[in-house]
């Protein structure tokens, strides 16, 4: 993955994902994926933009939205009033991104043993 990227708990020990700056409201849309075949689905509209099946697509969750394009995905922050309400990421990365988070979903509700 080119962004950095970690993973912690919130003040409700569930499982999050901080990204930089310039990715950050992607966090929005990648924590709102609920189990590895809402992951697995994901991907594959990723990889029908990829391969020419589609020439963009576009997904949208509670609140965000993501238009998937061959090359950069642009995400939309649907209820922020803030100026900085949209980032993008190449599409690649965008897709590599997802992958992470599928590896994550299982461990997301589990409560840290720590």
């Amino acid at each position: 993955m080119k962004y950095a990227y970690e993973f912690y708990r919130d003040h409700l020990d569930m499982l999050r994902i901080k990204l930089p700056g310039e990715i950050e409201l992607f966090a929005d849309f990648i924590e709102d994926i609920p189990t590895e075949q809402k992951a697995d689905e994901y991907i594959k509209k990723v990889e029908n933009v990829l391969n020419g099946l589609y020439q963009d697509f576009d997904i949208q969750l509670n609140a965000t939205s993501v238009l998937i394009k061959k090359d950069m995905t642009v995400l939309e922050h649907l209820f922020t009033y803030e100026e900085h309400y949209e980032n993008e990421m190449e599409t690649e990365q965008f897709k590599e991104l997802i992958l992470i988070w599928k590896g994550k979903i299982l461990d997301r509700f589990q409560r840290n043993k720590n």
